[in-house]
């Protein structure tokens, strides 16, 4: 399996009656009921390398959520008390509201219909506060546009296309809704480190990544990212994880990082 983040990670699972368009799967070894589009932008293993990567934390924020994979695998691991599920496309965040109910977390989760380049102003206004997240997640768009084909699905398109200077306002918005010594854990493609560090390091500190490499002998097809508030920590590159055998079964590390019960350590 690729290090690709639209391809399903599980079959239809039963329950309620599902909208035209969409599916019900179970991910995170059962843990996860997550309804999502059939076409398009999916949850895959950038979504489980994030939640493995995240930590622990008392309450935490997903940027740009999407239908809530991370946010909502990282409380239903045990792993944050509360997310704040950060999302500016009113279907994806419909659906985000629905996975809540599915999964009875009510209590644990919440929907701030948002766009992340608004002010701090209009964020505050949506529903999320400065200064009061533990972590930070996020899976953003990793394509500049105009040097990647585009996809044909829009909502796909969107996910996946932002420009170097369009990527700012998500460490402006990770930044401010931190608290002094939060941390902010991201996943993106090895490629764009040549302008995305300097972006981080602007705000945060103590970098550390983690390269993630498709099979051995590869080159890495993703890399996870965190920076601290308030650190002074030198840069760090990690141990890399390697997802596939030669044979395309999943490394153990990989299994585990699927099912729920690996983490990355940082």
């Amino acid at each position: 399996m690729p290090v690709d983040a639209d391809q399903s990670l599980s079959g239809v699972a039963g329950g309620n009656p599902v909208p035209a368009g969409v599916t019900e799967d179970r991910l995170l070894g059962q843990r996860l009921v997550l309804r999502q589009p059939a076409h398009g932008h999916r949850a895959g293993t950038d979504a489980m390398l994030l939640i493995a990567a995240a930590g622990q934390g008392a309450r935490m924020v997903d940027l740009g959520s999407g239908v809530g994979t991370a946010g909502l695998g990282l409380v239903r691991l045990g792993r944050a008390e509360f997310v704040s599920l950060v999302e500016r496309d009113p279907d994806a965040a419909m659906l985000a509201r629905a996975n809540i109910a599915l999964n009875d977390l009510g209590s644990m989760a919440e929907v701030v219909l948002a766009d992340i380049t608004a002010s701090a102003r209009m964020l505050a206004a949506a529903g999320l506060p400065a200064g009061q997240a533990d972590v930070v997640v996020a899976n953003p768009p990793f394509n500049t546009p105009g040097r990647h084909r585009a996809s044909p699905d829009a909502g796909r398109s969107e996910a996946h296309d932002l420009s170097p200077a369009g990527f700012e306002p998500w460490c402006r918005a990770a930044a401010r809704a931190l608290r002094p010594t939060g941390r902010f854990v991201l996943i993106h493609r090895p490629e764009a480190l040549p302008w995305l560090l300097p972006l981080l390091e602007r705000r945060f500190k103590g970098l550390a990544l983690v390269p993630v490499h498709a099979r051995s002998g590869e080159a890495a097809r993703r890399v996870l990212i965190l920076g601290r508030l308030g650190s002074r920590a030198a840069m760090r590159l990690c141990p890399a994880i390697v997802l596939h055998r030669a044979d395309g079964s999943f490394t153990d590390e990989a299994a585990a990082i699927h099912t729920g019960e690996g983490q990355i350590a940082f």
